[in-house]
């Protein structure tokens, strides 16, 4: 049997796109007492996150948070503002975009599915799972519907299986321009805290996130960010919800606290990660991810392979997906760097399962974390017999070195 915790020396080096790496500082006040989630305490401990999660979702409206995964706040989502047989327009972006739809299906709602359609040299079976949202499609397919009976446009912001960013502005630009009231839902599970996103001024209706990725928080805490007509919605939406529903959080949050047992520890985690992105900034947080990013693709590049997104227009300041080379499995790769260098990688996911694989390049990093990372999979390739063009170690050092981080820490010190 695998023993737990079998990494004796050094730090394990965690780069899949979430969860991420824990900072010290989140673990130690995790380890706070629990304390009682009707006392005074508490209710000082939930104004304080409810307050943040606002500046971080860029919304001036209430955050629903549970203690559940992100595929809790999918669920929550739909069912607060959805009947059953509402139709329900969703597009392709990759596998995550893939199971929110199964989902909708399941919970009774009729599910459209665009698409990129074409050829891909490197993955034919999936186009468009290398492209961000087409928003066009969006305004084509809504000015069909004269009678309105597409209820919401789902779409996923950092489409974590593919390493894709869409533009979600542009999303509701062509919602607006078809002259539709479909409401917008946005998953930005992965995006939230590392990269630019506008609950309020992208006019998004729901927008779902969880802990485990930019916030750099364990699994446990999830997000529904709510417009005021997503809320009215709520009032007539007739899919069932007794934990998931809006009305009794957002009443009790006024407070500082929940209708039902709340995680108090991941909330002082929470705390300590609101702090520490507030702290820093958010535009220097997203600055700092797309650096990075840039920095990991330089040396995808300097190997000489495909990345997984093929518009450089929508790179993912969180992740980098790898297209191996045809007949390399890329799971047997990801195992051997496991196994010798202590590194996880991104599994490729759904059609791209054994075409590719992720790496992470988010939250409790710097340049030195990313350059090791580069250097287990440079190593892992060369032992797997992978002919490179080059360099990707040197490839991603100079980057950085050329490319210098703002000093933000030693600004607010000095």
């Amino acid at each position: 049997m695998l023993q737990l915790d079998i990494h004796p020396t050094g730090r394990h080096f965690l780069q899949i796109p979430g969860p991420s790496p824990v900072p010290d500082r989140i673990l130690r006040a995790m380890s706070l007492p629990t304390i009682d989630h009707r006392g005074p305490e508490f209710g000082t401990l939930g104004l304080k996150v409810l307050g943040g999660i606002k500046q971080i979702f860029k919304t001036k409206h209430p955050v629903a948070i549970y203690p559940a995964s992100g595929t809790g706040a999918w669920e929550a989502a739909l069912a607060n503002t959805l009947s059953p047989g509402d139709h329900v327009l969703m597009y392709e972006t990759g596998h995550f975009a893939s199971l929110w739809q199964k989902m909708a299906t399941r919970l009774g709602l009729s599910t459209e599915f665009l698409a990129l359609a074409g050829t891909d040299e490197h993955l034919p079976n999936a186009p468009s799972w290398r492209r961000g949202v087409q928003a066009e499609l969006i305004e084509a397919r809504l000015r069909k519907d004269t009678e309105k009976k597409i209820k919401a446009v789902c779409v996923v912001h950092n489409e974590t299986s593919t390493g894709v960013t869409s533009d979600i502005a542009s999303v509701r630009k062509a919602i607006d321009a078809a002259g539709h009231p479909a409401l917008l839902m946005v998953d930005s599970i992965s995006g939230l805290a590392s990269a630019d996103f506008r609950h309020d001024e992208w006019g998004v209706d729901v927008t779902i996130s969880g802990s485990q990725k930019g916030l750099m928080l364990p699994p446990g805490i999830s997000f529904n960010a709510l417009s005021p007509r997503a809320l009215e919605v709520s009032k007539t939406a007739k899919l069932p919800r007794a934990f998931w529903a809006w009305d009794e959080i957002v009443e009790m949050n006024k407070d500082g606290y929940w209708p039902y047992t709340p995680n108090t520890n991941l909330l002082y985690g929470l705390s300590e990660s609101l702090d520490m992105i507030l702290g820093e900034g958010l535009d220097n947080v997203f600055a700092r991810h797309q650096r990075w990013g840039a920095g990991v693709r330089a040396a995808v590049n300097a190997w000489g392979l495909p990345i997984q997104c093929a518009d450089p227009a929508v790179y993912s300041p969180v992740l980098t997906g790898v297209i191996t080379p045809e007949g390399v499995d890329a799971d047997a790769l990801r195992r051997l760097i496991h196994q010798r260098f202590d590194l996880s990688l991104g599994t490729g996911l759904g059609k791209l399962k054994g075409r590719m694989f992720r790496m992470g390049h988010l939250g409790d990093s710097n340049d030195l974390t990313l350059v090791a990372m580069v250097a287990g999979v440079e190593m892992g390739m060369k032992l797997s017999g992978i002919k490179l063009a080059g360099s990707g170690v040197q490839a991603a050092m100079d980057h950085f070195a050329n490319h210098a981080a703002a000093p933000v820490g030693l600004q607010k010190a000095a």
